[in-house]
Order: structure tokens, then sequence, then C-alpha cells
């Protein structure tokens, strides 16, 4: 089997109308690089044509593979999903909804440097509603002042990592909100860099406003607390 060199993993909920275009971009971003690579997109338990689609460009791109879950189980979890049977050392973390702009992609990869084990994505101009861009504000500072670590948009799940940086890191639901921090609190390091970010045209937000906020702010709580109790991975003996 070919060594993969990037695993591009895409959640989807819904996002029936996304997926080609978005793969389509993918693709061609990769056509100009010289890395190998996999796109892996995980059906968050869809109920609209979602695993139809997946099925008919599975035939059409070698590089796409699909898994899919039997309920909605989170961003979280279908990101965990794509971590796991990801055959890259470096893996890539977007949105399916083509609000994330492919061609950010070789600015990931370059600032992932032999220092860096994390390139988070910073939305500078949200193409976003008051009320999303409002309750994003809100929760990043809420997040900040508890938990101690500056994320400059927490909420954006584009982003770069080290497959190896993510051994020692704790899966639950809201995981994807907090993976800079978690990594931080591990000793590794983190950096940003600003994104183009893009309106949707197409379906609509799957995860609401209860999923980003009030659901942020309790977690909040619990990574302040792991971060008082958790052993940082270069004190981990590995045998």
């Amino acid at each position: 089997m070919e060594a993969i060199e990037v695993s591009v993993i895409v959640p989807a909920l819904d996002e029936a109308e996304n997926l080609s275009p978005l793969l389509l971009e993918i693709v061609k971003v990769f056509e100009g690089l010289p890395h190998s690579y996999e796109v892996i997109f995980v059906d968050d338990g869809s109920t609209d044509e979602t695993p139809q689609v997946l099925k008919t460009l599975a035939l059409e791109h070698p590089v796409l593979r699909s898994v899919a879950h039997t309920r909605t189980c989170g961003q979280s979890a279908a990101l965990a999903t794509g971590f796991r049977i990801a055959r890259g050392e470096i893996l890539i973390s977007m949105d399916g909804d083509q609000q994330n702009d492919p061609a950010d992609i070789p600015a990931f990869l370059e600032a992932l440097t032999a220092d860096i084990d994390c390139v988070g994505g910073v939305r500078t101009v949200r193409q976003d509603d008051w009320n999303r861009k409002l309750s994003s504000m809100l929760a990043n500072r809420f997040r900040d002042w508890i938990t101690g670590d500056q994320v400059s948009d927490a909420g954006c799940t584009f982003r770069s990592i080290r497959r190896s940086v993510l051994d020692e890191i704790p899966i639950f639901d809201g995981m994807h909100r907090f993976l800079p921090t978690l990594l931080r609190i591990q000793g590794y390091r983190v950096v940003e860099i600003p994104i183009n970010h893009r309106p949707r045209t197409r379906g609509h937000s799957k995860y609401g406003i209860n999923d980003r906020l009030w659901r942020g702010i309790r977690d909040c709580f619990a990574i302040r607390w792991y971060r008082a109790r958790a052993i940082e991975a270069d004190r981990i003996r590995h045998d």
C-alpha cells in the first residue's frame, strides 16, 4: 500500500450539495503539491443524500475514503473517527460546508515546520450572521479566561496536525473546540495563521448555537480541571 503523507478529514452532516464541489477543490489544490494524500469524509449520521453522493464520488476519485456513523454523534466524534482511520502523518481537518477554503491548505502545510505540532486557522473576516459571530466571540473570551489559554478562533476546525501528537489527547464531545489547548497542555507547540472564510451558499448549519456556546462554556471548566492534573507527553514512557 502506498504511503500517504497528508490526510484531509472532513466531517459531514447532511452536506450532500457541498461534497462534490469541495472534493474537486481539494483535489485541484493537491495537484500543485508534491505530497501524497487522501481525503476522508466522515458521514455523521446524515439523513439526506450524503451516503449516495459519497458512494458515487468514491468511484470517480480513488483518493476519497468515506466512513459513516450509524447515528449523529457530533463534530468531535466525526473528527476522532477520521483521526483514527487516517493513514497520513499530517492531518488536515476542515468543515464540509465549503466555508473553509481548500486554497489555504498549502499555507497550513508550510506553517507546520519541524518545531510545530499544530497549526490553527483564524477566520479574520467571518462570513456568518451576527448570531454566530456573537456566540463565537463570547465563547472565545470566556474560554480563554477559564482555561488560561489564548486561542484566537477556537471554533475554527480548519487545522493541520501531526498525527503523532494525538496519542495522549482525550476524546470527548466538544474536543474539537479545545484541541489546541489540549495539545499545549501536553507540551506541544501550536501556532495560528489567518485564513479565508467564505459564505455558506448551500444548505444550513447543523451544529446550532447551543452546541457552540452553552455546551462550550460548560466544557471550559472540565478543561480547567484537566489542565491542573494532566501529565505532559514528554514525561510519558512508551515501551
